[in-house]
């Protein structure tokens, strides 16, 4: 069986082996797309095609909507070259259950893909058309956090932007330059409404999609590059606008525990492909059933019943609370309970650690007790049901292959948004009492106890990449097992209001960390020991 239009020909082969197929006409689907396309999307990775696509497809199925997906890919373009366009732009989407089952899924909601490349006429040319339709509704966005910053990690300028800002937009090289000349394109063609929503996992999304975008209409508009009104264009919010959303759904990379699922069904061709950027991707996703997409209700140019298909649209003060709640108490801060303890312990799937008794009560105490008294309820999403899915349903399902070490990458950078703001909400109440955080500082030596890269049995690990390594493990480095710990030495980190969002000494935590840190050196097992003590 190819998943491609010749082999799913042979509807009865494919729905044997228990695939949920298509039922809509997507030759008819297709034509209606490529003359009125409502939604183009960038980025095609696994999220993408999980759960947007999905989503499409089911409506299509129930004869909500008529027309399908465009996808641009504006980073690794082996993506459409190797892996849409060989299989006619269907993917299968795997959805991995808590209960133990799995739901095949063979998706045909993207009926053209594209190359955002301003170098490739006929790729540009083809986009340039479906940014001057009338039809275009939205333009979507999973690109990384990192896809919208116009300059590198340190700071410095990118040299695709800075040339892009010189030339204007006939041949954009940088990413959102050749977005921003698309949008340009919509603007020449009649200044015609859009809605540009980043679906990115990052806070205010939306915002940095504006103000990478009105980067350029300004330096195009100084520069005398771009027709005049193109920079109102771009902040006027009748006609262009740029909603925040919050999007939650596991897609861990394709696994090889599905492909052999999917071989033995006598799916061919299924082999992954590690592309020159180092991308990998193959014919399948592997993804989680919960799946959560909270988008501010800004469409100048209307959009179509999405909320069918279990999509949630609100008001901006709801997506900010909806995100809050997430990051700051019911979702990421247990993750990063699990990623510390877990890379100590030894642990190497997130999964198994909720059979473990002590690091269960950690989270509960951490979610239920010590977060969820300073979450604001968003009214859309209930914080003690998001909690309870997460607890029971999502981090234990045995067959999403996520990992301590992959969910520790850049924890410093996490702190002070996963904790730092449920105690600067203690702090704030005259009702809550700081002193009656017991964990959260619990959670905090753990992150310098991992820092040793000393697992609990006293062996050698391999710390997780975070841009702060080097500015931290020197103060951990004088630690070993069976001594003691200087909370002075320490200080220059649990004062770093950039690392924990307070300082732990004003925050009077600080004493409390260091304390719980010496107790877990004193030996092999004392991560263990303390952990039993105090949860």
């Amino acid at each position: 069986m190819k998943l491609n239009e010749q082999g799913l020909k042979d509807r009865d082969a494919w729905e044997a082996a228990g695939f949920v197929l298509p039922k809509f006409d997507r030759d008819k689907v297709k034509a209606a797309t490529a003359e009125n396309p409502f939604w183009i999307h960038f980025g095609a990775g696994n999220i993408f095609r999980a759960f947007q696509a999905n989503v499409v497809q089911n409506l299509l199925n129930e004869g909500v909507l008529d027309r399908g997906l465009v996808v641009a890919e504006g980073f690794d373009y082996e993506i459409i070259e190797k892996m849409n366009r060989p299989h006619d732009d269907y993917g299968i989407a795997v959805t991995l259950k808590a209960d133990g089952s799995i739901e095949k899924t063979v998706v045909g909601s993207v009926v053209e893909s594209h190359i955002l490349d301003s170098e490739n006429e006929a790729e540009f040319g083809r986009l340039k058309e479906i940014f001057e339709k009338d039809s275009l509704q939205m333009a979507s966005f999973t690109i990384t956090e990192k896809g919208y910053s116009l300059v590198t990690g340190k700071g410095e300028a990118i040299p695709d932007v800075m040339s892009d800002f010189a030339a204007g937009p006939e041949k954009p090289k940088s990413y959102i330059g050749k977005v921003a000349s698309l949008l340009y394109t919509r603007f020449q063609a009649g200044e015609k409404p859009v809605a540009m929503v980043s679906m990115d996992n990052c806070s205010h999304n939306g915002d940095k999609l504006y103000a990478a975008i009105q980067a350029f209409a300004e330096k195009w508009t100084e520069n005398g590059l771009v027709d005049a009104g193109f920079q109102a264009y771009v902040n006027d919010k009748k006609k262009v606008s740029f909603p925040w959303s919050m999007i939650d759904k596991i897609t861990p990379r394709p696994d090889a525990s599905v492909e052999e699922i999917l071989k033995k069904d006598k799916v061919e061709e299924l082999e992954p492909v590690i592309t020159s950027r180092h991308t990998y991707v193959a014919p399948f996703v592997n993804a989680e059933e919960c799946e959560y997409l909270v988008i501010e209700d800004a469409f100048p140019n209307g959009r179509p019943p999405l909320e069918k298909g279990g999509l949630m649209f609100t008001e901006r003060e709801t997506v900010d609370k909806v995100e809050k709640m997430k990051v700051c108490t019911c979702l990421n801060p247990l993750h990063t309970c699990l990623a510390v303890f877990g890379c100590i312990l030894g642990y190497e799937k997130i999964s198994e650690e909720m059979k473990d008794a002590e690091l269960v009560k950690l989270v509960e105490t951490v979610g239920y007790k010590e977060g969820l008294p300073v979450v604001i309820n968003p009214g859309i999403l209930d914080p003690k049901d998001f909690i309870d899915t997460v607890l029971k349903v999502r981090i234990p399902n045995p067959f999403m292959p996520d990992t301590p070490q992959r969910i520790a990458t850049d924890t410093s950078q996490k702190l002070a948004i996963r904790f730092g703001e449920t105690i600067k909400a203690y702090q704030a109440s005259s009702e809550l009492d700081v002193k009656d955080l017991k964990l959260i500082p619990l959670v905090f030596a753990g992150w310098l106890r991992y820092l040793m890269g000393i697992n609990d049995a006293g062996g050698k690990f391999e710390l997780s990449p975070d841009p702060l390594l080097d500015t931290v493990c020197p103060y951990v480095a004088g630690l070993k097992l069976g001594g003691t710990v200087d909370p002075e030495v320490l200080r220059p980190v649990l004062e770093n209001t950039k690392i924990f969002g307070v300082n732990l000494y004003d925050a009077g935590m600080a004493e409390t960390v260091a304390s719980y840190l010496g107790e877990m050196i004193q030996e092999p097992g004392a991560v263990r020991a303390t952990l039993k003590k105090y949860v």
